[in-house]
């Protein structure tokens, strides 16, 4: 599916649908099209809004999680969204969880799935490897629990990215900043309802992550799918979006 990319000012992202504000944040190598299912169930009953964060395009010097979170900050003043509920997925699950600490009174609820922020599979090392389409694409299925579910569209994208050489400086940079700041200490302060979409064969952020993430956030529920790794809203979507409908359509969340 397709989605209008729209621009204000510097900040460029997809809008669809009305009702209340739903942000959809990517990972690191998460495109747009990750959230198309979602956006699909969901555009009848909520403002679907989802910024592309500036992983390839801030000056390497400043790359790290607060640069992200200071962009998605900003979009969100500049948009003058309030009350919002909030989803990342990986690296936008880190980025989602410092946003929340930091502006908790915005954020009505909060969705991780395969979050980083507390412990990440670094894919195997060297990743991401310049020049070999087979390296980029044996990567790309790890995070895959049926490799048969991710498009060659997606694989050529993650390709063409890690064939630049600034590109592939800036995923490290960023990586390594997600890497160091481990939330621990810091996610019990979260005090909204809190749900744990995750995927019970998840290579990159096992499901030991998940668990810790549901004892360590006050206000959480937990809930595996099956036959399913890291982007559960690709591989899985009726189930995630099942799961989602139940805890977003639900105004009494008891964890």
């Amino acid at each position: 599916m397709s989605y209008k990319l729209k621009e204000t000012g510097k900040y460029k992202y997809i809008e669809e649908g009305s009702g209340e504000n739903l942000i959809l944040l990517h990972g690191l190598f998460g495109a747009l099209s990750n959230w198309d299912a979602v956006i699909e169930t969901f555009k009848h009953q909520f403002r679907i809004i989802i910024p592309m964060l500036p992983i390839y395009d801030l000056p390497f010097r400043k790359l790290g999680l607060d640069a992200l979170v200071n962009y998605l900050e900003g979009f969100i003043d500049l948009k003058k969204l309030n009350n919002i509920n909030l989803m990342g997925n990986s690296l936008g699950g880190h980025v989602g969880l410092i946003y929340t600490l930091k502006r908790q009174e915005t954020v009505k609820k909060l969705i991780l799935t395969g979050s980083s922020g507390l412990f990440e599979n670094a894919m195997g090392g060297s990743f991401p490897k310049r020049g070999s389409y087979e390296y980029v694409k044996e990567r790309a299925e790890y995070t895959f629990y049926d490799p048969k579910s991710i498009s060659e569209e997606y694989i050529n994208e993650i390709f063409e990215t890690t064939k630049s050489i600034p590109k592939c400086l800036n995923i490290v940079a960023i990586a390594k900043s997600a890497q160091r700041h481990n939330m621990a200490n810091e996610i019990p302060n979260i005090k909204v309802p809190t749900l744990l979409i995750w995927g019970l064969n998840d290579t990159i952020t096992p499901p030991l992550v998940a668990h810790d993430f549901n004892r360590l956030i006050p206000n959480s529920i937990l809930r595996f799918i099956d036959k399913c790794c890291h982007a559960p809203m690709m591989e899985q979507p009726e189930k995630f979006n099942e799961i989602m409908s139940d805890f977003l359509l639900t105004e009494d969340i008891i964890a």
